[in-house]
């Protein structure tokens, strides 16, 4: 308990989530929640979360160079928007720390190059990671095209991950043009069995609201497994003990016939 509120005391109050965030759109999404599992609710209200409370989330971010990709992490973590386009080079990282339903977990966000020379150091982050981000330029169609490679690539040492394709740069398309652009990425995101969301870096639309969906879906996932894994393994642990107690109880049931047939 008392290690829950040490780390809940830093945790800035833009990162509490108390509510399950919904979906960019309920028809481009393969996820379709619409609150925590019972059994995740429970277990946080009643304190029951063990271990899990020093849980960590890893997402990786991939997607062509120039995208936004950058710009999109920098707007969540530091609500920032910077003009001066740099490449990243390799991979650069950023944590936050939220709590959820009062557990407090870590966001590790891997932000990758998407130059071509970079990619085989890139492809060595994505292992176990739980959220895998591909992100695309609403403003150029080929980067929408390369997204399915980029799926690929990250996933195939992802951890089941929730995916998410994310469109950038909203803010530049006129409302008719961002339609027809949206038609063709959910498409694209069903595809991909992932979840379609439309952001602008620049103004900031839909940046916290898309990463706040990223941490309800990862945090219920990884919760729910690991409270399954935690009971099934306590009741195989409780039928040996039984099984163990009853086979102790039937020595003594046989050595007290003995004794009595011997007497």
């Amino acid at each position: 308990m008392s290690s829950h509120k040490s780390v809940r005391s830093v945790v800035a109050s833009d990162r509490v989530i108390t509510a399950f965030t919904p979906a960019y759109d309920s028809s481009a999404t393969p996820y379709q929640k619409l609150n925590f599992h019972p059994i995740v609710k429970s277990a946080c209200s009643e304190n029951r979360t063990g271990r899990v409370g020093l849980k960590i989330a890893k997402a990786v971010l991939v997607g062509d160079v120039s995208v936004g990709k950058t710009c999109l992490v920098n707007r969540f973590c530091h609500d920032v928007f910077d003009r001066e386009y740099k490449a990243t080079i390799g991979v650069d990282f950023e944590i936050e720390k939220f709590t959820v339903l009062s557990v407090p977990i870590t966001l590790q966000i891997w932000d990758t190059a998407g130059q071509e020379r970079f990619k085989c150091i890139a492809s060595s982050y994505y292992r176990g990671a739980q959220i895998v981000i591909v992100a695309f330029d609403l403003t150029d169609e080929k980067t929408l095209h390369h997204t399915e490679t980029w799926m690929s690539e990250a996933c195939a040492t992802a951890d089941d991950p929730v995916k998410f394709l994310v469109g950038t740069k909203k803010d530049l398309l006129s409302p008719s043009d961002y339609s027809k652009m949206e038609q063709k990425a959910i498409n694209v995101a069903h595809k991909l069995e992932a979840e379609f969301w439309a952001t602008s870096s620049k103004t900031g639309e839909c940046v916290q609201d898309f990463f706040f969906r990223a941490m309800c879906l990862s945090f219920d996932d990884m919760l729910l497994k690991e409270l399954e894994s935690y009971n099934s393994t306590s009741k195989q642990i409780g039928n040996n003990l039984i099984r163990v107690q009853k086979s102790q109880s039937d020595l003594y049931e046989k050595r007290n016939k003995r004794v009595h047939c011997c007497s």
